[in-house]
């Protein structure tokens, strides 16, 4: 039984090998070697000059304004995308006949077909001065404008990331028990009842992921606030291609890469505990 055991841990080793070098290479070694960047110093010429130092992680407040906006920006764009994508999945998961589904999914899926730049370039020809204010001044509204402003950025947010959204709700709402909803009508139940106390909470699971690809994947963007804010609406991840790209002062932007990863563990941790704990508070009421 011994040597059974072993050969066994021996084949789940080899197993997992592949898959563990690629982790420890691919995502573990670059945050090793962001962490020792940041108590770095900056070279003449720029890039990492060795040393050892605290002073880029005290010199962060300068950067407040970018991490304030991503830390406003990031749940404020998955919590509208959530309020767009939610109705749109229980439209397609649960009301539209299955012959003209996978026409609308595919619908749905047709931007990620094109690159994000090109439709973000697309953007801003509708919210320029030859799209959206063109019409709002023919309607008698002078003078509003639409591209450079956070409202800009928003809206660009929504229609980029609305597909990671309503995937996962459509998933979870597809996979419904439609006996349950019928036993909730048939015992009159209303339909904000059945909702609130069938549907939401089984799709929780769908809405939980679909919040955290929309989140984690904004708290990282810098294209959709370039283009459109305009330099006005300023992200870490445009701090971070300043930092490494302009100014080239590679530790400061590792302190800024590690103080965001930092943020990103601690909100995703939280956010994780309480939908566990939610999610255990629902399952001992059904007991």
């Amino acid at each position: 039984m011994r040597e059974e055991s072993k050969s066994n841990r021996w084949l789940t080793a080899a197993l997992l090998a592949p898959t563990s070098i690629w982790f420890l290479l691919m995502l573990i070694l670059p945050l090793i070697v962001i962490l020792v960047f940041s108590f770095g110093e900056r070279s003449a010429l720029g890039g990492y000059g060795g040393g050892f130092t605290f002073e880029h992680y005290l010199n962060l407040p300068a950067r407040f304004k970018a991490f304030q906006n991503t830390m406003t920006f990031a749940p404020v764009g998955t919590l509208l995308c959530l309020l767009v994508a939610y109705p749109l999945a229980y439209y397609l998961a649960l009301k539209v006949n299955r012959r003209y589904k996978l026409i609308l999914l595919v619908l749905v899926i047709i931007p990620f077909w094109t690159s994000l730049l090109v439709r973000t370039y697309a953007w801003i020809f509708i919210l320029g001065g030859r799209g959206i204010p063109v019409l709002l001044e023919w309607i008698g509204f002078e003078g509003v404008r639409l591209i450079n402003t956070p409202g800009a950025v928003l809206i660009g947010i929504v229609y980029g990331y609305l597909p990671l959204m309503v995937f996962p709700i459509y998933v979870s709402l597809d996979k419904l028990d439609k006996s349950l909803l019928e036993a909730s009508d048939d015992l009159g139940g209303s339909p904000y009842k059945t909702f609130m106390q069938i549907t939401l909470p089984l799709s929780m699971p769908g809405v939980a992921t679909g919040c955290m690809l929309v989140f984690i994947l904004l708290m990282g963007e810098f294209l959709i606030p370039a283009f459109l804010g305009g330099g006005k609406v300023f992200f870490i991840g445009n701090a971070l291609v300043d930092l490494f790209l302009q100014s080239r002062n590679w530790p400061f932007g590792s302190a800024v890469s590690v103080t965001l990863v930092v943020i990103m563990l601690i909100t995703v941790s939280f956010y994780m505990r309480m939908a566990l704990r939610n999610k255990t508070g629902r399952d001992e009421s059904l007991m």
